[in-house]
């Protein structure tokens, strides 16, 4: 695993994860963020020439409301088949 800093349009979110966004809590989360930085990563993993995220939806939406262009993540391994 290794930490870095993504830019927000290279990440890929999957269906899955865009039915689950909560606007309050987005808000909530970008407040926070304003006030004290990104305190936790999220994870993505490579996938087709792109990072795909596995967690942390609501701390990039707050990113994006912000108007961030890039989120630290964590870059995790790929699922085994």
């Amino acid at each position: 695993m290794e930490d870095v800093r993504i830019k927000i349009e290279e990440i890929y979110v999957p269906a899955k994860w865009r039915t689950t966004i909560e606007p309050a809590k987005v808000e909530s989360l970008a407040e926070s963020i304003l006030e004290s930085g990104q305190q936790s990563p999220i994870s993505v993993r490579k996938g087709n020439n792109r990072f795909v995220l596995v967690s942390g939806v609501h701390r990039l939406e707050a990113m994006k409301a912000l108007g961030e262009d890039s989120i630290a993540a964590v870059v995790v391994g790929s699922p085994q088949h």
